[in-house]
């Protein structure tokens, strides 16, 4: 027994042993693991040509000597090829990785092959295992080449290839060879580029590069392949694109260059401020400013362009840019568009031209004039020179044929001329100095058609803005003529800001500070109640709610005007084949002369012939009914419709009295809320008649009765809703005039079995003036 015990404690003895043993010898592993297969390397490495200072499939790096950067190879974030992996630089143990250089990214190495060595001519080489080159540094070879080069990575996450350890005998650096990244301690200069990665996942070159201006001092440009896609502006009080914060533009120096704002010099910031801070150019086309906060995450402190605007000429040549605005784009009073099917798409890269030339015929000034424009910043100017006063620069422009537009500065008494086509105009910059631009005389003098026009604003007719243009009916607007802002006065006599005028569909649109996301939602158009519209205006229930600025746009239209009131035969020479006559109502208008009717929609008399006049009527109240081949047609199915429904339906339905139901309109304007409107289209008419047509059709006639006589359209604008193709744009009609009427209950008892029926013997009155 005592025997069994002594082998079996010598048998623990040397199983004990042997687990000691094999812990040591797993630790043993682990160290020559940890320093063969995942290596951190500090600070520097010195090499030898052929020898090996990053191998992936080891997970080796290199860490700047104050933990601040880590070089090694990485796959992008989100990216779908885990197998794609780039030789980088990222801060270190950050997360997300924020990396900020690239060594090969035009060429990945495949899976974890990748390895950075030193070539026999002293060039840092990105291979694979197969000693494929997928990157190099491209260092000239030299004959005095020493057989050691030092690599370092500096605290300002600069990779640095050194000759002999030496740091002032740089071969190399990556600083000077960017990529999307500038870094404290960088200096961007005539000779760097940082240029975006391709998408957030793919760092190889993308579309946008940041680089200095060549054409003028201290000022930066993106580019958009071959394209100018943004640029800084002149610091000062006038030109060009959004500036750059002066911070950063000392930044961007090196904290080397004096950066001056309003002609003033900025006292020198701490380079301190700068620490943990970097500038990209980012895949989407801006240029980005970050800085980390105390919880170690990037926040954004400047980013251009923000928006369409920002964007280098944005709207073409001679095209204005308002950001604050739904429509952004529009040409300049006296200009068009030269694409006009691209500019109606959303396509304004063509840019506007001239609607008459200027000088005249063989250069010879007729009558020139300038626009004067407040609140339009403009690309730099082609020359300048110093004047006595601005008449003086205004006849410099003049009597120069390819002057564009001048500007003149009391203060400084500077001229300043535009040679070449006016470009990356935007408006609502307060503070900058006016600018005259030259257009010819037809184009923008105001005669009792048009009002003048309000900054880059044309006012067309009949609206006004003034007592002496436009119609006096529709003289509810004014011009702020120091801002060339439009504003739009509601029966309330409260003002709201208009933001943009469409001639061709007889609307504007106006900002008002709520916030409406639905203008068809009955509670939400309570909020613009206060508006309290009335003819010629209506809203169309269309409205946008402006998400940067706040508020919202609502659509306003108006209806065709009548004929233009004249006192004298001259007040209608601007009104072809029409005279001034008398109307009837107390006022002379320019009446279309005979076999020519007026167009309120085209403004003219059309060469067809009248129907009639207002001032010619004889009878008390003058009806113009002007019906189209295909209106007629389409008035006729309705009635022959809406008679077959109703013989139908009694047919069917015997109990149907007028108790219930007093005239066939009200089935309708019930079917109409219900959204049933094709109901009442007869089924022998389904395959052959177009829906849309239909619904059209009963929407007009609708209209035509709505309860208040201030709503129904007048006949000219019937017509012109019968022929338009866009349904979509109708007004929606409000109650219709024929509402249901419920026979009085009679008190007194009645034998009879017949259906109760009630006839209401009642006129209605129409008003006596034109609609």
């Amino acid at each position: 027994k005592t025997k069994w015990r002594y082998q079996k404690s010598k048998r623990w003895s040397v199983l004990v042993r042997e687990m000691i043993l094999s812990v040591f010898f797993y630790m043993f592993l682990l160290n020559v693991c940890r320093l063969d297969c995942f290596v951190s390397v500090k600070d520097s490495m010195t090499l030898i040509k052929g020898s090996t200072l990053i191998n992936d499939s080891h997970g080796d790096t290199l860490v700047s000597a104050g933990d601040r950067f880590e070089l090694g190879f990485f796959t992008p974030n989100g990216s779908s090829d885990g197998r794609r992996r780039y030789l980088a630089i990222w801060f270190y143990n950050l997360h997300p990785l924020t990396v900020v250089w690239v060594a090969n990214r035009e060429a990945p190495v495949l899976e974890r092959s990748g390895v950075l060595t030193i070539s026999k001519d002293g060039n840092l080489e990105v291979t694979d295992s197969k000693g494929r080159v997928y990157w190099d540094t491209d260092v000239e070879p030299s004959s005095s080449v020493s057989a050691q080069r030092s690599v370092k990575l500096m605290d300002n996450g600069n990779l640095v290839l050194m000759r002999d350890g030496d740091e002032a005998n740089v071969v190399w650096q990556s600083f000077q060879n960017p990529t999307d990244t500038f870094l404290p301690g960088m200096r961007m200069d005539e000779n760097m580029t940082l240029s975006s990665w391709r998408s957030f996942n793919d760092p190889s070159p993308g579309n946008f590069t940041f680089e200095m201006d060549q054409e003028e001092d201290k000022q930066f440009i993106i580019w958009k392949r071959s394209m100018r896609y943004w640029k800084t502006g002149i610091s000062g009080k006038f030109i060009g694109s959004d500036e750059m914060p002066y911070a950063i533009s000392y930044f961007l120096s090196n904290f080397t260059e004096t950066v001056t704002v309003h002609n003033a010099s900025v006292p020198p910031l701490f380079t301190s401020l700068y620490t943990n801070t970097r500038f990209i150019m980012s895949s989407s086309g801006q240029a980005q400013y970050f800085r980390l906060d105390e919880e170690r995450l990037w926040a954004q402190i400047w980013a251009d362009p923000i928006d369409q605007c920002s964007v280098y000429n944005a709207c073409g040549n001679f095209g204005s840019c308002n950001s604050k605005n739904e429509e952004k784009c529009k040409c300049l009073p006296g200009f068009k568009p030269n694409f006009l099917e691209k500019w109606v798409k959303g396509d304004f890269s063509g840019g506007c031209s001239r609607e008459s030339r200027i000088c005249g015929k063989n250069g010879v000034v007729v009558g020139d004039m300038f626009l004067n424009l407040s609140v339009v910043e403009v690309g730099s100017p082609d020359s300048q020179f110093d004047a006595h006063n601005e008449k003086e620069c205004r006849a410099e422009c003049l009597n120069n044929c390819q002057c564009q537009a001048y500007s003149y500065e009391e203060v400084d008494t500077k001229c300043w001329i535009w040679l070449e086509d006016l470009n990356n105009l935007k408006e609502g910059y307060l503070g900058c100095r006016n600018i005259f631009i030259r257009v010819a005389v037809p184009d923008i003098e105001s005669t009792s058609r048009d009002c003048v026009t309000c900054g880059t604003n044309i006012i067309p007719y009949p609206l006004s803005t003034a007592p002496g243009c436009g119609d006096s009916n529709y003289f509810n607007f004014n011009c702020n003529m120091s801002t060339g802002q439009v504003v739009f006065r509601g029966s309330s006599n409260i003002s709201y800001n208009v933001t943009s005028i469409n001639p061709d569909t007889h609307r504007f649109l106006i900002k008002i500070k709520e916030v409406v996301v639905n203008c068809t939602d009955e509670n939400q158009m309570r909020r613009i109640s206060e508006l309290k519209l009335s003819s010629p205006y209506h809203l169309t229930g269309k409205c946008n709610a402006d998400k940067i600025t706040g508020g919202t746009e609502v659509e306003i239209r108006w209806d065709p005007p009548l004929e233009p009131t004249c006192a004298l035969s001259v007040d209608c020479k601007d009104w072809p084949n029409s005279s001034c006559s008398n109307s009837g109502e107390g006022k002379k208008r320019c009446f279309c002369n005979h076999g020519f009717k007026w167009d309120g929609f085209n403004l003219s008399c059309t060469q067809e012939r009248a129907r009639g006049r207002y001032g010619e009527a004889k009878t008390p109240v003058a009806l113009i009914i002007v019906l189209t081949f295909t209106s007629a047609a389409i008035l006729v199915v309705l009635s022959s419709t809406a008679s077959y429904v109703y013989l139908q339906r009694r047919r069917v339905n015997k109990e149907v009295t007028y108790k219930h139901m007093c005239i066939l309109n009200v089935q309708a304007w019930d079917l109409w809320k219900a959204e049933r409107g094709l109901e009442l289209l007869d089924q022998a008419l389904e395959e052959t008649c177009e829906t849309e047509e239909f619904l059209k059709c009963l929407n007009v006639g609708l209209l035509c009765v709505q309860e208040d006589p201030n709503d129904r359209p007048i006949m000219s604008n019937v017509v012109f809703m019968l022929g338009s193709s866009d349904s979509a744009s109708l007004p929606n009609p409000k109650q219709s005039a024929f509402v249901l009427r419920r026979c009085p209950s009679s008190s007194k008892a009645s034998s009879s079995t017949k259906p109760e029926t009630c006839s209401e013997n009642e006129l209605t009155i129409t008003l006596e003036d034109g609609r």
